[in-house]
């Protein structure tokens, strides 16, 4: 079973994915920001869309589901709150359960923090993991609805997937993740290799993602926050991972 990923831009900074399994022809698109990008990859690949995997109820990622679903009459399957706002929904997961996309197999994995609603979606075969607005190349997403504890533990629970998995995020924002990641630790050195290899790909007009979780876990800070150097770094020597991670959070937040 062999899963082919494509990426592509959305809206403005919006990353669209589409995962495709060559053996039955099914075609997931991880989330939907627009409707007219996706189309346009489908028709490039010659594919026909079965899925829709939506990660969280954000308009950014939500807006194209409906005019999709008309379109492919696709399967939406979403995050199990029913109290998110997002339409068209045939399917309610949730930690432990496992959607099909065809012979492809995505764990489904709940990393709430950013949205109450947050799950990530975790292609083992593939080494592909989706995490959508919960952690970025060299960053993290805003924590609007949850806690600072509960988006580290969310953060944990991807930290734990092997090295050579595959992150793809929701946005482009390494270039300022970056930037604000040297404020923390300036002489990472993982972190300055990354720093050069991000300048590299945005002169040559390249996107900065996939991006190896291995490399996530030597140079995100956010990612960091129980290295005893980071907490020493923000004034917060022996204190929690989750109140260093808030630390960490609301410097970037004010950055």
């Amino acid at each position: 079973m062999a899963a082919e990923i494509r990426l592509f831009t959305c809206l403005s900074d919006n990353f669209g994915y589409l995962v495709h399994d060559t053996e039955t022809g099914a075609t997931a698109s991880i989330d939907a920001p627009e409707a007219g990008p996706i189309i346009a990859a489908l028709e490039r690949e010659g594919w026909k869309l079965t899925d829709i995997l939506v990660t969280h109820h954000h308009g950014d990622h939500v807006g194209g589901v409906a005019e999709l679903k008309q379109k492919y009459a696709c399967r939406v399957v979403a995050p199990h709150d029913a109290n998110a706002k997002i339409a068209l929904v045939d399917l309610r997961v949730q930690e432990g359960d496992t959607v099909k996309v065809g012979a492809l197999a995505a764990r489904v994995l709940e990393t709430p923090g950013h949205t109450l609603d947050h799950v990530s979606y975790v292609f083992d075969e593939a080494r592909a993991l989706f995490a959508a607005d919960t952690l970025f190349s060299i960053g993290c997403g805003r924590v609007f609805e949850g806690t600072y504890p509960m988006m580290w533990e969310s953060l944990l629970k991807l930290r734990a997937l092997p090295d050579d998995y595959r992150l793809y995020c929701g946005h482009e924002y390494t270039v300022a993740n970056v930037k604000f990641a040297l404020t923390i630790e300036p002489d990472n050195a993982a972190l300055l290799t990354r720093a050069r290899q991000v300048e590299d790909q945005r002169e040559a007009g390249q996107p900065t993602v996939p991006t190896l979780l291995g490399d996530e876990k030597k140079a995100n800070v956010f990612l960091r926050a129980d290295v005893p150097e980071v907490a020493a770094a923000v004034g917060l020597a022996g204190n929690s991972a989750a109140e260093v991670f808030g630390e960490i959070r609301e410097r970037k937040n004010n950055a």
